[in-house]
């Protein structure tokens, strides 16, 4: 997806940094706004993870080179831009939620945004072919739009709301991802996208595996594919936390499970009978195997439960404040006891409350790997307490950004990268994507 498929993530890092040059142009040529230099918040992206340029220090070499500030880089997909682009409405509402980002503070702690330095009209412009959904097709044929990409561990985790519009407006029925799960990116379908964009869901598909279950049960990675019935049995839990998560926005889901050939049948009929003894329906298919032909019968599962279909909701009124609605994702969803706020994510709180901030709805940037902010937490952890460090106004997305634990917003490259098993062939094939 990132290797040039649509475009999209080079348009946006292009807005992205273009704002960079334009705040600190401006705070060179004079500083007309009074912009603190010690106070930009807007960071330069890049589509690539490197650890290293979490934390850099720009203009240094003198006075021609600009004013020397501490800054960093985050991912692409964790630009407000990203986020802006997935839900803006259409050219003019793009440059309207461009123009109320907010990027740096005066001297004095007022807000600075995209449109106090003229950079909403450059920025449209670099967007406004990446704005037009991206109509791509499956391996079986099937129509897709891949449009946008903010992961959900650190963004809103869902494409754009054009792209769903869409393709709404095209077939009868939409499916569209959430990534990374019911705490994640379900969540923010329900709590962002959907308040958003007016949306009713008729129905939810939870993705789970044999594998992934005995993983969260305490199996090592490379035991996986051998039987363990205990495994599997601890590490369902995780699998009804995600049930339960679905069923408190009002939706009733149905479980895919991906079959694997390492699957057994034993594994796979306990999985079946825990199913049918707590209501869950979980429909067996191979799509790994199969692709689109091995999930029809899952299909006839998703226009059942359309039939059956009531309206869902969201989990929380953003009217009822961050600190409140962080505290019931974090017990409803995470099993959470409390939330935890460093002095750094108070002072945030005071700042938003200041600026009548703190009754948008919140975009929790948390592991993917865990309910709670520890990733090694596997399985459906319970009574732990969320540590939020710091909050993030998001104003052009419409929300604020809670960062939680140790996540990153520019990850770091793992000891053995995907990128060293990719080549391309003298014909111009690419291999090691998948």
């Amino acid at each position: 997806i990132n290797l040039h498929f649509t475009g999209d993530f080079h348009a946006i890092t292009a807005a992205n940094n273009t704002l960079a040059a334009m705040i600190d142009n401006h705070i060179h040529q004079g500083n007309q706004l009074g912009i603190d230099p010690r106070r930009v918040s807007w960071q330069r992206c890049v589509d690539v993870n490197d650890r290293s340029l979490r934390h850099v220090v720009t203009g240094l070499g003198g006075k021609a080179h600009g004013v020397p500030a501490e800054t960093g880089f985050t991912i692409t997909a964790a630009s407000e831009i990203m986020a802006v682009l997935c839900l803006a409405t259409d050219l003019a509402d793009l440059a309207d939620r461009i123009s109320r980002m907010v990027v740096a503070q005066t001297y004095d702690g007022k807000p600075v945004t995209a449109g106090d330095v003229n950079a909403q009209g450059a920025l449209t412009a670099l967007l406004k072919d990446a704005i037009n959904p991206n109509l791509v097709q499956t391996l079986g044929g099937t129509p897709a739009f891949v449009h946008g990409g903010p992961f959900a561990n650190i963004a809103h985790g869902c494409n754009s709301l054009i792209a769903t519009r869409t393709a709404l407006a095209h077939a009868d029925v939409v499916l569209t991802e959430g990534g990374f799960g019911s705490d994640l990116g379900a969540e923010k379908f329900f709590d962002i996208k959907a308040r958003a964009g007016d949306l009713d869901v008729s129905a939810v598909v939870i993705v789970a595996t044999i594998r992934s279950l005995k993983y969260n049960g305490g199996l090592a990675r490379d035991q996986l594919t051998t039987e363990n019935l205990d495994a599997l049995q601890q590490g369902v839990a995780n699998l009804a936390r995600h049930v339960e998560n679905v069923r408190k926005f009002g939706a009733e889901p149905v479980v895919a499970l991906n079959s694997f050939t390492s699957d057994t049948d034993v594994e796979k009929q306990w999985l079946a009978d825990w199913a049918q003894t707590n209501n869950v329906t979980l429909v067996p298919c191979d799509v790994w195997a199969h692709g689109g032909a091995g999930a029809t019968n899952l299909a006839d599962a998703v226009l059942t439960t359309i039939d059956a279909a009531t309206p869902t909701h969201p989990l929380y009124d953003p009217a009822d404040g961050l600190e409140a609605n962080i505290t019931t994702i974090a017990r409803e969803l995470y099993h959470a006891t409390s939330v935890e706020f460093t002095k750094q994510a108070r002072t945030d709180l005071a700042y938003l409350a200041a600026n009548g901030w703190d009754t948008l709805p919140v975009c929790i940037s948390k592991t993917q790997y865990s309910f709670s902010d520890d990733p090694t937490l596997l399985g459906a952890a319970e009574g732990h307490v969320l540590h939020v460090r710091q909050l993030l106004p998001r104003i052009g997305a419409g929300f604020i950004v809670a960062l939680t634990g140790n996540v990153m917003t520019m990850p770091g490259l793992p000891k053995k990268p995907a990128a060293e098993g990719i080549a391309v062939s003298d014909g111009g094939k690419i291999t090691g994507l998948f």
